[in-house]
């Protein structure tokens, strides 16, 4: 699978929705884990404001890599963001979308000004 890196550099990204416990199985209520670590995933969702428009995004982050003091509306980093582009059939309808994932999320502190 392509696995894209994204560039924030120039973005500003915002919480519109505090981490939760990413949940692979809703029948049997199955908590998602990373396959290599075996970290529990989070998922929270974020609003990516860039290039003079926003996308609301989710963005899946190891719950070792949640940052503290993440509060609504706050500005955030990421760290190692990808996207991965996935397509799925059920029913014979198929859907697809972008997948995000990211090793870190910290608050974004302003940097401190100097005089």
């Amino acid at each position: 699978m392509r696995v894209i890196p994204v560039d924030t550099s120039s973005a500003t990204l915002l919480v519109t929705k505090l981490p939760e416990v990413k949940v692979r199985d809703r029948q049997t209520g199955e908590v998602a884990v990373d396959p290599v670590t075996n970290d529990r995933l989070m998922v929270m969702e974020l609003v990516f404001i860039a290039q003079g428009g926003s996308d609301m995004i989710k963005v899946t982050v190891p719950e070792k890599g949640i940052g503290e003091g993440l509060a609504m509306g706050a500005p955030v980093f990421l760290s190692g963001l990808v996207a991965r582009p996935w397509e799925s059939e059920f029913g014979g309808r198929t859907r697809h979308g972008i997948a995000y994932r990211a090793d870190a999320v910290m608050v974004d502190t302003p940097a401190a000004v100097q005089g």
